[in-house]
């Protein structure tokens, strides 16, 4: 790998160039083990700086902290997805005390999803309300996972005044009235690999309505491959086709819709670095 690979980012924005941000992935997963260093010089040659991993358990946590303390452009959030079933559930006090770490700058992923669970959730919405909490006592922001429950989802971070800290809804996919309202709350849209979809219209849509001062670009990696990778297994080099369709999508040069996204990848989870 060459010295150049892994640039710690500076706290002076203006600074920052066209290097892309992932600002959502799981390197961490199998699917990576092992070859983390290809992945990471791949993201290199596609001009892609910095990458976020975003905790699904408390038992794979430990496996985040490694790979972000042994890379200085990757970052963390410490969270238990909606859809996790089983396994050590999150109080306010673990998440605020993993969270302590410099490298971890985000509470999640959290949220909701009514997609893959059915029944008596009434423990994802509980779970989700501990997230909030966390982050409220950290200050530090959210990283939401919605899924059929756009409903729900904002009307738990309405009452738990999730405004204080803001965050990003990830892998968003819901309507651009959605997009609205989490906007309005403060929040932030991240746009995956499925802008790339042809029928694709609704997260297309909203890729070109989300102001740019609000607007990043993941991979959510290994799943969702944009094209023309679709079907293979994601990775966060990768995130430049998104960063490409959604400046096409918006009549922007790609240069300039990864400095915008960059910037407020910055502003938004490492506005306390020095």
């Amino acid at each position: 790998m060459t010295s150049t690979a892994f640039i710690k980012p500076t706290p002076s924005l203006p600074a920052l160039t066209e290097r892309l941000v992932d600002s959502h992935c799981h390197l961490d997963f199998p699917d990576f083990n092992g070859n983390e260093l290809a992945y990471l010089d791949a993201m290199e040659s596609h001009q892609v700086g910095w990458a976020l991993i975003a905790g699904v358990t408390l038992e794979r946590f430990s496996g985040v902290l490694n790979l972000v303390e042994r890379f200085p452009n990757l970052y963390a959030g410490v969270g238990v997805h909606p859809d996790t079933e089983s396994g050590e559930e999150p109080t306010v006090a673990t998440l605020v005390r993993l969270a302590n770490h410099p490298k971890v700058v985000a509470i999640g992923e959290t949220g909701l999803d009514y997609f893959r669970l059915t029944g008596d959730l009434t423990w994802q919405r509980d779970r989700f309300r501990t997230h909030i909490r966390a982050a409220k006592d950290t200050g530090k922001p959210l990283i939401i996972h919605t899924r059929d429950s756009a409903e729900d989802t904002l009307k738990i971070l309405r009452e738990e005044n999730a405004t204080e800290v803001g965050g990003v809804f990830h892998c968003f996919t819901e309507t651009p009235e959605v997009a609205k309202a989490a906007l309005d709350l403060g929040f932030h849209i991240s746009i995956s690999g499925i802008v790339t979809f042809k029928n694709a219209f609704q997260v297309k849509a909203v890729a070109t309505m989300v102001p740019i001062d609000r607007l990043l670009v993941e991979t959510d990696s290994p799943y969702l491959a944009p094209a023309p990778y679709r079907g293979k297994l994601n990775q966060s080099a990768w995130v430049r086709y998104v960063a490409e369709e959604v400046a096409s999508l918006r009549g922007m040069t790609t240069d300039n819709l990864a400095l915008a996204t960059t910037q407020n990848f910055f502003k938004l989870f490492i506005k306390n670095e020095k």
